[in-house]
């Protein structure tokens, strides 16, 4: 016997909004301990996202991280305008995240783009940047 599906997208559903709490990571000496929430939480979003090449990892859905490895040897002029649609694209697949803009890009050091950037959240505002190395990218 086949189940009905009749009438079902018209009953009231109750959307209900994950909390923000997670295990907090301390970077400077790679240890994960205890939580945090909010504004700090959403610091790690954004940094685990930046971080996290998009599709190498079956962990990870295909909407999560970015893409960068498609951009090694290709020209500043196509690499810098790529980099902000890509970083506010993956951002932006977050809920919790409103908008990313401010972009500002720095190549005087040889071989790197630090990409520098404005993320708002639902929490508040983060001044965020992602390095990418010609050997990276």
């Amino acid at each position: 016997m086949i189940p009905s599906t009749m009438g079902f997208l018209t009953q009231d559903f109750e959307l209900e909004e994950q909390p923000s709490k997670t295990y907090k990571i301390n970077l400077n000496d790679n240890t994960v301990r205890g939580y945090t929430d909010g504004l700090e939480a959403m610091h790690q979003v954004v940094y685990a996202i930046v971080n996290t090449e998009r599709y190498q990892y079956p962990i990870y859905s295909w909407d999560y991280g970015i893409e960068l490895m498609d951009l090694y040897g290709e020209p500043l002029s196509y690499v810098c305008p790529e980099l902000e649609r890509r970083i506010t694209e993956a951002l932006l697949c977050d809920d919790r995240i409103q908008s990313v803009d401010n972009f500002e890009f720095d190549i005087s050091q040889k071989g790197q783009i630090l990409a520098s950037f404005t993320v708002h959240t639902i929490f508040g505002d983060i001044q965020a940047e992602k390095v990418v190395n010609k050997t990276n990218v």
